[in-house]
C-alpha cells in the first residue's frame, strides 16, 4: 500500500522561493499579462477553429497520439483539459500579437543584419604548437595530408574524431571573434591558415559559407526573436508587484549572515 502524501499551494510557493524560482515565475506572469493587454488593446482575437489547430500543433508537438495520451499527460501536469485550450489559446495569441507588432519589420531587419544571418559548415583541430599546425596545414594545401587524417591523429575526443572535427553549422556569432573573421573570409572547401588564441591553435577547413534566405522559417525566428526582445524591454520598463510576502520572523539580519 503506498503511502499519502500531502502537499498544499504554500507548500509549492515555499518551495518556488527556497529553490529561487521566483523572479523567473513572476517573468513569466509579466509576460502573459502583457502580450494579453497588447492583443486587446489592438483588437487581436483568436478564432474556434484556430484554436483547434493550435491544440491539434501541440498534441503533435508532445507527441500525445492517443487521448490516453493527452490524458495522462494533462494528470501528470495537474492540468484539466480547459487548461489545455488555454494553454493553446495562449502561445496562438502570443503568435498573433509578435506578428502584429514586428511582421512589416522583418525583411529591412534581415537587410540591415545579414553578416549575422550568414553560417559556416566547419571541421576543426585544435592544437597546442603553432608550428606543428602550420607545417599541418603546408602538408593539406601539398595534398600530402587530408584534413580527415589530420582529425584522425590529433583529436583526443572519439566522438568528434569520428566525425572528422566536424563543428556543424554554425552563424558567425557561434565563433571566436578572431576565427570568425578568417572562416567568412574564405572561399570554400578551403583550409584557412593556423589561428592563434589565448587557449591554443585553430587548424580549421571550411567546408561551405552558406548565404541566408528569407525563407519562411528564418521569418519566423526573426519575429521570434524581436518580440522576446521587445517583451524584455517592457518587463524592464514596468514596475512589478506582488502580494507575496516574505516571512521575517526569527530570520537574520542579512549583515550577520554575511559574518564568519
Amino acid at each position: 500500500m503506498k503511502n499519502t502524501l500531502s502537499i498544499s499551494s504554500e507548500d509549492v510557493i515555499h518551495h518556488l522561493k527556497m529553490s529561487c524560482q521566483i523572479p523567473g515565475v513572476i517573468e513569466g506572469i509579466a509576460t502573459r499579462k502583457i502580450i494579453a493587454d497588447t492583443a486587446s488593446k489592438a483588437g487581436i482575437t483568436v478564432e474556434e477553429d484556430e484554436l483547434q489547430q493550435e491544440g491539434d500543433r501541440l498534441r503533435f508537438a508532445k507527441k500525445l497520439v492517443k487521448a490516453t495520451d493527452t490524458w495522462a499527460w494533462l494528470k501528470a501536469h495537474h492540468l484539466s483539459i480547459n487548461d489545455f485550450e488555454e494553454l493553446a489559446y495562449k502561445n496562438l495569441l502570443s503568435q498573433k500579437v509578435a506578428h502584429h507588432l514586428f511582421n512589416d519589420e522583418v525583411e529591412s531587419f534581415f537587410y540591415q543584419n545579414q553578416l549575422d544571418f550568414i553560417k559556416a559548415a566547419t571541421y576543426e583541430v585544435f592544437l597546442d604548437d603553432y608550428d606543428l599546425a602550420l607545417e599541418l596545414f603546408y602538408a593539406i594545401q601539398e595534398h600530402e595530408l587530408t584534413f580527415p587524417e589530420i582529425a584522425r591523429e590529433y583529436i583526443p575526443n572519439p566522438e568528434l574524431r569520428r566525425a572528422g572535427g566536424y563543428q556543424g553549422i554554425r552563424h558567425r556569432k557561434d565563433f571566436r571573434p578572431e576565427v570568425a573573421s578568417s572562416v567568412f573570409a574564405a572561399t570554400p572547401p578551403e583550409i584557412i591558415k593556423p589561428i592563434v588564441s589565448s587557449k591554443g591553435v585553430y587548424l580549421i577547413w571550411v567546408e561551405e559559407i552558406i548565404k541566408p534566405q528569407l525563407n519562411e522559417q528564418l521569418r519566423e525566428e526573426i519575429i521570434a526573436d524581436l518580440f522576446d526582445a521587445w517583451l524584455k524591454q517592457q518587463i524592464q520598463q514596468m514596475e512589478i508587484s506582488t502580494s507575496l510576502e516574505l516571512n521575517n520572523d526569527n530570520q537574520a539580519s542579512p549583515d550577520s549572515l554575511m559574518q564568519a
